[in-house]
C-alpha cells in the first residue's frame, strides 16, 4: 500500500453532493488546500484497514493538498500510536516535523492524544512548553490536547499549567481547546478548576470561562 493507492480509495468513497458540507469542517483558511469531497466518518475505516502503511508514505499524505487526505494521515498516525509495536518515537517525531500541515483544530484532536501525549507520559513533558510557546495555533492546540493521556491517568497539573500559559491565546482554535480541556481536568479534581478559573477570570475569554465551569457542582 502507497500513498497514492490509499488516495485513490479515499476518492472511490466519495458520494457527490459531500465537498460542500465537508468544507465546513475545514476553518484553517490556508488558500493551498483542496477538499476532496469525502465525508470525514468514512476516511476513519479506510485509514484504519491500512495503519500498516509505512511511514514514509504517511509523511507523503500529510503534504498532500486535501485536507481528507491529511485526515487519513492523522487516523493512520493515531492508530500506529495505540500499538505496541510501533515506533512511537519516529511517530512523535513525524508529528512535529510535520506540524505546518496538521492545520485544522480536528487534525489535532484526531492523533494528538495518542501520538503526542502518551508517548510524554514516562518522559520529560517539557515539549509541550514548546508547543505552547510555537507562533502555530496548531502546535499550541496541541500542547494542551495532548494532555488528555495525563487526564485519563487523573493527572490534571500540565493541564492547568499550560492553561496558564495560554490563558490569553487570541486564537480560537486554542481558547476553545482550553474550555474543553479544563472542563474535563475539572471533572477530576473541581476545587482546582474552581481556584484555576477565579485566579485567571481577568484572563480568560468569556466563552472559555463558560465551557470550563460546566465541570463544577452548581451553587446551591
Amino acid at each position: 500500500m502507497t500513498a497514492a493507492d490509499l488516495i485513490t480509495e479515499l476518492k472511490a468513497a466519495r458520494a457527490p453532493g459531500d465537498a460542500e458540507d465537508v468544507a465546513r469542517f475545514y476553518t484553517a483558511g490556508d488558500p493551498d488546500t483542496r477538499i476532496l469531497g469525502l465525508r470525514i466518518p468514512k476516511i476513519f475505516p479506510i485509514a484504519k484497514a491500512h495503519r500498516d502503511i509505512a511511514l514514509s508514505e504517511v509523511e507523503t499524505l500529510l503534504d498532500d493538498p486535501h485536507y481528507e487526505v491529511r485526515m487519513a494521515a492523522m487516523t493512520i498516525l493515531d492508530a500506529k500510536a495505540r500499538l505496541r509495536s510501533s515506533d512511537h518515537e519516529a511517530l512523535f517525531n513525524l508529528y512535529l516535523a510535520k506540524i505546518d500541515r496538521i492545520d485544522n483544530w480536528d487534525l489535532v484532536d484526531r492523533a494528538a492524544p495518542f501520538v503526542i501525549g502518551e508517548y510524554l507520559l514516562d518522559r520529560d513533558r517539557s515539549p509541550l512548553d514548546t508547543l505552547a510557546a510555537s507562533p502555530l495555533p496548531q502546535a499550541r492546540r496541541t500542547a494542551i490536547v495532548a494532555t488528555y493521556a495525563f487526564l485519563k491517568r487523573g493527572q490534571t497539573d500540565d493541564t492547568f499549567r499550560l492553561a496558564d500559559i495560554l490563558a490569553e491565546d487570541p486564537h480560537p482554535y486554542v481558547q476553545k481547546a482550553l474550555g474543553s480541556w479544563l472542563r474535563e481536568a475539572g471533572k477530576r479534581d473541581p476545587e482546582a478548576l474552581s481556584v484555576f478559573l477565579a485566579a485567571n477570570a481577568n484572563r480568560l475569554p468569556r466563552p472559555t470561562i463558560t465551557t470550563a465551569g460546566k465541570a463544577l457542582p452548581e451553587a446551591g
